[in-house]
């Protein structure tokens, strides 16, 4: 089955590359990570929230979402039972993953940009009023992390969300296009990049007893931390491939087939 790049996917692929070379090229630039700050809490809060959403779905509970200045984060959460520890330790990466996999499959789907940053900021905002206000609230006499900590994750939620809204509302539809196709490639790459970074700590010999998601999904399972981010890395690369190829190509024709274009 042959594929080829869409005419109409052109101009967006374009953009997506761009996006992908500047989140690239801020690795290598010295303090750069400084001028993206903003967008890796973004990311942060995108990992831990797929955490604590996932711990409610299965029917557990979450005491708090916390987001550090060093941009690590940390959800405590009851999950219900071992499938319900088990997806909820494995949310963080898949799910941010599949939440840059969908901002370029809705702005490929021709949605609004500006609807889109609406939507990031809302979110953002929601998730930091229930889990990083609310939560922490009814779980204050249990909490488990500092509050100076509490009010970081309070202050920098909001102002990601009010940001996010900003962009929405006031800029243009370049900028709001650009703007998510970004954010989109932060949220894979930084997986990417975070995954192989867990891999690293969880190698059998020269690894470390940081405590991680790998490590809590052995802990309920049995199985190495090692074999867990194997796991996740491989289905990050396939939401990936399968984005990409919704995002950008169509199929090609042949004599039996028909022609789709996304």
């Amino acid at each position: 089955m042959k594929y080829k790049l869409a005419d109409d996917a052109k101009p967006q692929v374009t953009l997506l590359l761009i996006a992908t070379f500047l989140t690239v090229a801020v690795w290598f630039i010295p303090y750069a990570e400084y001028l993206v700050y903003p967008i890796r809490l973004f990311v942060t809060f995108v990992h831990e929230s797929s955490h604590a959403l996932i711990a409610v779905l299965t029917g557990g509970a979450v005491q708090s979402l916390t987001i550090s200045s060093d941009g690590s984060g940390v959800v405590y959460s009851m999950p219900s039972g071992f499938i319900g520890q088990a997806l909820t330790s494995s949310a963080g990466y898949i799910g941010a993953t599949v939440f840059g996999v969908v901002m370029l499959i809705l702005i490929r789907r021709s949605v609004s940009p500006h609807k889109v940053l609406f939507g990031l900021g809302a979110f953002v905002g929601v998730m930091t009023i229930l889990f990083g206000i609310v939560s922490p609230i009814f779980n204050f006499l249990t909490l488990q992390v500092a509050f100076s900590t509490v009010l970081f994750t309070v202050v920098s939620g909001s102002l990601l969300s009010a940001a996010l809204v900003a962009l929405a509302k006031f800029s243009s539809l370049r900028v709001a296009n650009f703007s998510v196709a970004f954010l989109a490639v932060q949220c894979l790459l930084n997986s990417l990049s975070d995954l192989k970074t867990v891999l690293f700590v969880n190698t059998p010999l020269i690894g470390s007893d940081i405590q991680n998601d790998a490590a809590n999904m052995a802990a309920a399972t049995g199985l190495p931390a090692f074999i867990w981010v194997v796991v996740w890395i491989a289905i990050a690369v396939v939401v990936i491939t399968l984005g990409l190829r919704m995002y950008a190509v169509t199929r090609g024709a042949t004599p039996s087939d028909s022609v789709f274009n996304d």
